[in-house]
């Protein structure tokens, strides 16, 4: 048999791979087994203008029997695979029919392309009768393209006809990312000129190619606009894009992609390993006494509350306080006290942030002073907001927790009057000297109206001092 249809072997050295996204070398239209067909490729630009005639009466309008549609890659070495549509039809062979037409138009552009395999008089007396299986190689497709096909009958015959609307595979399918160029992320040079915080991206020229688009997000679930889309044209050579940012962040990404429907998108964080400006966003409210933390990206880690002794030293975390970072934390009536600050910790390690620690926050003293009895120490709380207080004895200052005894409620003072230069005395405790004077004893108060506080303590008394006060 020597059909001039009939399909050449691939031209890029390797073996035809069939499916959804069969890739093929140089392709024609082509039947089998009839002889003598030619697939002869035209536009049309109004395919359903034409008019039809009546088939004759020994002709069944079931003559096409089914249509097959399917995408095919064109592949050539180093420039990557173009696309093809392939139809494949099966029909049932009558003396009036001259041959068949397929039309795939585009729905997006109306435009028409149109194959027609013909069939010799000869064929026709021939093979009348015979069931067979025609296949049109010739209909060149883009990545997701959307295709309304239609074969029918050479005369167009009324009613014998066959439609089916196609979608191209898009550039999430694994061969159209391997393969067509349209589909290929090109890799974009960038550096961040942190003096004037913008972001200089290089953007490869593809001569040819599709447009191309860059962009800075923040990336979440899904990368959301952090600045301008900027759209770099098919015909600019390689240049240089600036994109403005206000704040560097570790899911500040840049992402760039071809203007292609799905076309695959580049993504590189410049940033990812900044994650201090994340704990940085904290804020407390005066009225309700909360102190909040959301961070502006994503974070897979723990927060707490917690007390630090003095600058350098490690911040004890505060008991029913371990939080998930996964999103905005809160805590409810929180002592302002500059020993109280929150700790972050995920796999990269952990900070420590204290934001009472500005003068700005009112805070709470703790004193000690000379009791009405020789035998004892006054401790005195000094508050400029009436509050409710509580002593420990603890030893082992060196240990956490340390060993405490039994809480000594403090007693309220009366509201002092007149006009005050320093925060009033608002709560005492008188302690026997010997206990609080021993070795290794600390004396420690603690805010109790409130839902976390952070404890003051004084540490190896000088009993002989008149007054000591807590740092």
């Amino acid at each position: 048999m020597n059909s001039r249809g009939q399909s050449r072997k691939p031209t890029h050295g390797g073996n035809s791979h069939h499916g959804s996204s069969g890739r093929t070398g140089d392709t024609r239209g082509h039947t089998s087994p009839l002889e003598g067909f030619t697939c002869r490729s035209h536009m049309n630009w109004n395919i359903f203008s034409n008019f039809c005639r009546q088939p004759p009466a020994s002709m069944s309008r079931s003559v096409l029997e089914t249509l097959t549609l399917s995408t095919a890659m064109k592949c050539a070495p180093r420039n990557g695979c173009s696309l093809l549509l392939r139809v494949h039809a099966s029909l049932t062979l009558h003396e009036s029919l001259r041959g068949l037409e397929a039309c795939s138009m585009t729905l997006d552009t109306q435009e028409i392309q149109c194959q027609i395999v013909r069939v010799s008089r000869a064929s026709r007396q021939m093979q009348v009768g015979q069931q067979l299986q025609v296949h049109f190689d010739c209909f060149e497709v883009s990545v997701a393209q959307s295709l309304y096909v239609t074969l029918r009958t050479v005369p167009h015959f009324c009613g014998v006809q066959l439609d089916q609307q196609y979608h191209v595979e898009d550039c999430r399918d694994e061969d159209m990312r391997r393969n067509v160029p349209d589909c290929f992320a090109r890799k974009l040079s960038y550096w961040v000129d942190r003096s004037r915080k913008v972001v200089l991206v290089q953007v490869p020229e593809a001569p040819g190619g599709p447009d191309y688009y860059v962009r800075l997000c923040f990336k979440w679930f899904i990368c959301e606009d952090a600045g301008a889309l900027v759209q770099v044209t098919a015909n600019s050579v390689s240049q240089t894009i600036s994109l403005p940012y206000s704040q560097e962040l570790p899911c500040l990404c840049l992402e760039g992609w071809s203007a292609t429907p799905d076309a695959v998108r580049t993504q590189t964080c410049p940033f990812e390993d900044d994650t201090e400006a994340l704990w940085d966003a904290i804020h407390y409210d005066p009225g309700s006494q909360a102190l909040s933390w959301e961070p502006a990206c994503p974070v897979s880690g723990h927060v707490s509350l917690c007390w630090r002794p003095g600058p350098g030293v490690h911040c004890h975390e505060l008991e029913h306080s371990g939080r998930p970072a996964h999103g905005r934390v809160q805590y409810p009536l929180v002592d302002t006290q500059p020993q109280l600050c929150l700790k972050f910790s995920t796999s990269l390690g952990s900070w420590v942030k204290c934001p009472f620690e500005q003068q700005r926050f009112p805070a709470w003293k703790m004193a000690v002073q000379p009791a009405s009895s020789p035998s004892h120490l006054r401790i005195t709380f000094f508050s400029p907001s009436p509050a409710r207080f509580q002593v420990h004895l603890c030893h082992g200052r060196k240990m956490w927790p340390p060993a405490c005894r039994p809480a000594l409620p403090a007693i309220p003072l009366p509201p002092a009057s007149g006009n005050l230069t320093a925060d009033p005395a608002v709560a005492f405790v008188d302690i026997p000297g010997d206990e609080a004077c021993a070795p290794d004893t600390c004396i420690q108060g603690r805010r109790t109206d409130v839902h976390f506080s952070a404890p003051q303590q004084l540490c190896d008394l000088q009993c002989t001092a008149s007054r000591r006060t807590a740092d």
